[in-house]
């Protein structure tokens, strides 16, 4: 098993067997909760232009996104997985459009699977991985981890974690856990968070995405229509 990792959106980036896309504050957070909250899928656009245009075909389109952190006016919901964590999205598609998550994973598709994650279902990603590495050669199997923001340790973070559990099973999961959520916390990205003068951004939205669940699916693309992708939920078999 190669495991590389790659910071930001605009890498190019070789052909893998896997890409796993992260995203923790806040898209594939939102991902996350959209889908807990029985969304049908998620398409990912490339412009505040195609998603309106997705909203005018049909009332079943929802629109959730941001620009620098900020929602999109004419949007029904910024980048808040709180928000959507309270729909009910049942027969719904969420359109997502974010300055990080979803722009570095337009530019990761050339893969045999494509994950989108953030911290908050980490574990089922792993277990996913694990069961696909087993149809591959030990030492032919090659997995693309790209931590969306350019600069920031949250993502990177993250990437690392995935790296070093999936490298060694007999790691103290629980301590890098922690590890994890403290430099989560201490990043950039969480500072607007937890400033109490800062009324665009949520504190509950920071919690949900630093609190790991034990789900039973992945995020994965599945489809890619005029070069854009569609994510749906993987029921995990393992």
């Amino acid at each position: 098993m190669k495991i590389n990792i790659y910071q930001g959106t605009q890498n190019k980036l070789p052909y893998a067997n896997v890409n796993i896309i992260i995203d923790v504050i806040r898209a594939f957070t939102v991902s996350f909760y959209a889908f807990c909250s029985n969304v049908n899928k998620i398409q990912l656009v490339d412009s505040i232009d195609r998603a309106l245009e997705f909203k005018k075909k049909s009332e079943k389109y929802i629109l959730s996104g941001e620009t620098l952190g900020y929602k999109i006016k004419k949007f029904d919901y910024g980048n808040s997985p709180y928000a959507i964590s309270n729909l009910n999205l049942e027969d719904k598609v969420l359109i997502q459009k974010t300055t990080n998550g979803v722009v570095a994973t337009l530019n990761s598709l050339d893969a045999d699977n494509i994950f989108v994650t953030g911290f908050v279902n980490y574990s089922s990603i792993i277990k996913k991985v694990k069961e696909l590495s087993l149809s591959y050669k030990s030492d032919g199997f090659i997995i693309n981890i790209i931590a969306s923001h350019p600069t920031g340790d949250d993502d990177l973070a993250c990437a690392e974690l995935f790296k070093n559990i999936l490298l060694n099973e007999s790691l103290d999961i629980k301590s890098l856990e922690e590890k994890t959520i403290s430099r989560i916390l201490n990043s950039n990205a969480s500072q607007k968070f937890l400033d109490d003068k800062n009324q665009d951004f949520f504190l509950l939205d920071l919690i949900l995405c630093i609190n790991p669940i034990q789900s039973n699916f992945v995020m994965s693309v599945k489809d890619v229509k005029n070069g854009l992708p569609i994510i749906y939920k993987e029921e995990n078999k393992c």
